[in-house]
């Protein structure tokens, strides 16, 4: 296949047996056409809040907030001013950053975004050339030219792809009423409370947020009590609008309480500024495992712990243009001793207290030494697919290899796209499918799994996990 013949086939990711490739291919026909079920990601709900939202141009729309392509570019020396990356629109040259942007385009190639980007251009957009230096301005024009029609409003490929649901990612502080309105309309569009700007203490802004969070909810708050109440308010406003989970980007899964006085002591400190890393590791273990208690004891939303990955490392970048530069780095976990006291008080469902959470980790090593044994055990946990640099060919199939045995299927989350890009939607949910569909294929190859009991799990990938998972009403 040469630039000049750029396409998706059929056969798209089954590989070479001819046996495994005929059965991915039955199993996948049976679920492309399922509904897809998007229970976390980060696209704004403005987009489709208002009904004449349009996507302004296409390096706004797929390159300078997309970090898993900017992260890879910028590691190759292309400046991230050259893409529009951290400039308001109209205070750069989206042509010429896209022009950039297509210049280095081979760069993707055989990575996971080089398989997203192709199905989205293509299908969606009727590309039938591989972006290059050469043509960029032609691939602009022609992706413009379809954002300029009423068939590519945010509202119209929401209904073309077929989203059942969408859930955006929000700060406690954030207001719901986009999502209302998107609702109003008929758009399932609802929010995801995240706390982490409120509940990582000693990071440069927070009394900003608690400032936002006392303004949004009418309270002064000087004390952790007070901060926690708060955020039980907003719960519960969340849930009003929507909202079936809560989610949490962690260092450490040391989830641990502490003493009302401790608590309220390092609060203290807080409000001075005096927390030191270890004190505010430990109080953000600590309102973790009292947002755990609320999941798990008052309003039943389901917990996401993103755990594993050292955020903003690159100084420079933060310093420059702030977070969600890509350089979110994985580290190692402990999950079997840091999640116990979690579990202790809440992984067992008993009367009154039962917390469904589901755990992401970049540490891939965990997957069969901790996390498959735990969520094969704990009726509270379910593991979430694979998150992030692993959210790829390869990395499914080792995610599926790890974790099915011990955990099986039923004890995960199915998938969430989590993607920032819109179009992206899609074709995410596509490599996921496909490759699901040939990994059970090769099941049934060699005989552990049947035809039929493929083709349910098949399914359940697709969509009845997240469904089940996220405890969303969709039927």
């Amino acid at each position: 296949m040469t630039s000049r013949d750029w396409s998706v086939p059929e056969d798209f990711l089954f590989g070479p047996d001819a046996r495994v490739r005929d059965t991915a291919l039955d199993l996948y026909r049976e679920v492309e056409g399922l509904g897809l079920v998007c229970p976390h990601g980060h696209v704004s709900p403005r987009l489709l809040a208002d009904p004449d939202a349009r996507f302004a141009n296409p390096t706004e729309l797929l390159v300078k907030d997309d970090h898993y392509l900017f992260r890879l570019l910028y590691s190759q020396g292309v400046p991230l001013e050259a893409l529009g990356v951290g400039q308001a629109p109209g205070s750069y040259d989206p042509v010429r950053a896209w022009e950039v942007f297509c210049a280095h385009f081979h760069l993707f190639d055989g990575t996971p975004s080089g398989l997203w980007l192709r199905i989205e251009l293509t299908r969606l957009f009727g590309v039938k050339e591989k972006p290059d230096a050469d043509n960029a301005r032609r691939v602009y024009d022609q992706i413009q030219g379809c954002l300029d029609t009423p068939d590519f409003t945010p509202r119209a490929l929401f209904r073309r792809f077929g989203i059942e649901v969408l859930a955006t990612t929000d700060a406690a502080e954030d207001s719901t009423e986009p999502h209302r309105q998107a609702q109003a309309d008929g758009y399932r569009v609802i929010p995801t409370f995240r706390p982490d700007g409120l509940l990582q203490m000693n990071l440069p802004g927070w009394k900003g947020k608690l400032e936002r969070l006392e303004q949004v909810t009418g309270r002064s708050i000087g004390s952790y009590r007070e901060l926690l109440d708060a955020l039980r308010e907003r719960r519960q406003a969340f849930k009003a609008a929507g909202a079936t989970a809560t989610d949490h980007g962690a260092a450490s899964p040391d989830i641990s309480p502490l003493s009302e006085h401790e608590a309220e002591s390092l609060f203290d400190l807080a409000l001075g500024g005096r927390l030191t890393p270890e004190q505010a590791r430990r109080l953000e273990g600590h309102a973790l495992f009292d947002q755990a208690r609320l999941s798990a004891e008052a309003d039943g939303l389901v917990m996401q712990l993103h755990v594993g990955s050292t955020r903003n490392h690159n100084r420079e970048l933060f310093e420059k243009y702030g977070p969600d530069m890509g350089a979110d780095i994985p580290h190692r976990v402990n999950w079997t001793g840091g999640l116990r006291p979690l579990l202790d008080a809440f992984g067992n469902h008993t009367e009154g207290r039962e917390l469904h959470a589901i755990l992401f980790t970049l540490d891939e090593s965990t997957y069969s030494r901790e996390l498959a044994p735990l969520a094969g055990h704990y009726p509270g946990l379910r593991l979430g697919p694979p998150w992030w640099f692993h959210d790829s060919v390869r990395g499914i199939e080792r995610y599926l290899d790890a974790v099915t045995e011990t955990a099986t299927l039923h004890n995960t989350a199915g998938f969430n796209d989590d993607t920032r890009a819109f179009p992206s939607i899609p074709a995410r949910h596509e490599v996921w499918r496909r490759t699901v569909c040939h990994w059970l294929a090769g099941q049934v190859g060699r005989g552990i799994l049947d035809q039929p009991e493929a083709s349910r799990l098949a399914r359940m990938a697709a969509r009845d996990l997240a469904v089940r998972a996220y405890r969303l009403d969709l039927n």
